[in-house]
């Protein structure tokens, strides 16, 4: 079972991921800490991952919102009675609205367990979400990250990440994804807990320059 974080191990580990990197270290002497970034193992907090591929975090919250409204809860049984109108006015695209439906099918045909995942390994877990419509790398990472509390994960699927790692350790904007997973390389086995990190500076420093 791979390593996991938890709100008590947190800090430790951010000391000691920045121990191994100068750069990450000056990330918390400047800005603290980064938040601790959690979401519940459930199929809401999967749904609002999925809602969260390519657009704004607010936008992702608000459909999420008006599926809690239409639905009470958010369940893999309440979503299939829902109605592409209805769906659609919840403000999730057709695209979004079927690989949701994927998943919910998955779940209560028994083909995937998200309390099941609790107990396996990063590649399997990836192996069978993967293979659900509309579920990529990135949207397995967050979930392994945020939900499972894994600590060895890189989302170079992930923006702001990539530009994170560019502007804090001054690279050229041609930096190759191979070369920065070289980087994060140094970051073993607490790459989840540097992604933090950097996440905390690329919002830090936007903010900052705001």
């Amino acid at each position: 079972m791979p390593q996991q974080f938890t709100s008590d191990t947190y800090h430790s580990l951010c000391d000691e991921v920045a121990s191994l990197d100068p750069d990450l270290k000056n990330i918390i002497t400047k800005y603290g800490y980064p938040p601790f970034w959690s979401r519940p193992n459930t199929f809401e907090s999967l749904v609002h991952i999925i809602l969260e591929q390519q657009v704004s975090l607010a936008s992702a919250l608000s459909a999420l919102n008006k599926l809690r409204e239409r639905t009470g809860e958010i369940t893999p049984a309440r979503i299939l009675l829902l109605t592409d109108e209805e769906m659609r006015a919840c403000y999730c695209s057709r695209q979004k609205t079927a690989y949701i439906r994927y998943l919910a099918e998955a779940i209560i045909a028994g083909l995937i367990s998200l309390t099941a995942f609790e107990q396996m390994e990063d590649a399997a877990i990836r192996q069978q979400l993967t293979a659900l419509k509309g579920i990529g790398n990135w949207t397995v990472d967050v979930y392994l990250m945020f939900a499972l509390h894994h600590t060895d994960i890189l989302p170079l699927g992930d923006l702001a990440i990539v530009n994170a790692i560019k502007r804090l350790k001054g690279l050229s904007n041609k930096t190759s994804r191979d070369m920065l997973s070289a980087i994060a390389e140094q970051w073993q086995p607490y790459r989840t807990i540097a992604s933090m990190l950097l996440w905390h500076f690329y919002l830090s420093d936007r903010k900052a320059k705001a």
